[in-house]
């Protein structure tokens, strides 16, 4: 499996990679967490732009993403807008959505960018190819806020969003019971074991789900989403004891 590398970050190798998501809601806020997660174990900061109250207005949006980056330094970016119907805070229609991400891109302030993979293909197409041909790698996302899948169909999304392009492919689904973060588990270990030729994102949400988080590199996820002051998704665990847990399952591996 080929590893993606941004800037020092080498995904796919090694322990899981940290992602603290930033949602602060006011440029002050935003850049205040900024400098705060700088000093938790982080290796990307995922900027939650939907957050952003001021959010429809793109060259405010432009101007915080300059200042996020000049704080990061080179700690790598990702920029997500996630739509209400993914879970996220702020209605968006399309077309204002894919300006918003073309400018992002465009910007070069974005090391990685989130696509939200069922927004419809000759959209996700387009949007991927623009993101590629700016520089920055593409996260494509799939949100179930209601269930688990079935096995198969993860596994089918998740090759399609492959096959499509994107870097980073990546599935977040919600657990009606255990068996339901097992069967994600069972779906990432095949995709990662059988399928994939490059680095996935998995994980199971809320309290029930919080094992898929911690045990992701055994089973093959790459980076694991850890909460700094705020979390962005139900079941994030703090940044800090996420980090101590990684090592401690890296280590068991032998890897």
């Amino acid at each position: 499996m080929h590893t993606v590398k941004i800037r020092n970050l080498e995904l796919g190798a090694g322990i899981p990679a940290i992602c603290i998501p930033n949602v602060g809601k006011t440029e002050e806020e935003i850049l205040s967490l900024t400098r705060q997660y700088k000093s938790m174990p982080m290796d990307l900061m995922e900027w939650r732009a939907d957050w952003f109250e001021e959010v429809e207005h793109t060259e405010r949006v432009l101007d915080v993403l300059s200042k996020i980056h000049e704080i990061l330094q080179d700690t790598p970016l990702l920029f997500t807008f996630r739509t209400q119907k993914e879970g996220g805070v702020h209605p968006m229609g399309t077309d204002s959505y894919v300006s918003l991400n073309k400018s992002a891109a465009r910007s070069g302030l974005a090391d990685l960018i989130d696509v939200e993979f069922f927004t419809g293909d000759e959209i996700v197409a387009d949007l991927i190819r623009f993101i590629h041909e700016n520089g920055a790698k593409v996260v494509a996302s799939n949100h179930d806020f209601e269930k688990t899948p079935a096995k198969d169909d993860m596994i089918y999304r998740l090759r399609r969003m492959q096959d499509m392009g994107a870097d980073i492919p990546k599935l977040a689904v919600m657990p009606q019971n255990k068996r339901d973060v097992i069967t994600l588990l069972a779906a990432t270990e095949e995709m990662a074991s059988d399928y994939a030729n490059r680095p996935i994102i998995t994980m199971s949400m809320a309290g029930t789900g919080s094992i898929s988080r911690l045990s992701c590199e055994a089973f093959g996820s790459c980076l694991t989403f850890g909460s700094g002051s705020m979390a962005s998704a139900p079941g994030q665990i703090a940044a800090g004891e996420l980090y101590d847990v990684l090592k401690t399952v890296h280590s068991a591996l032998g890897c």
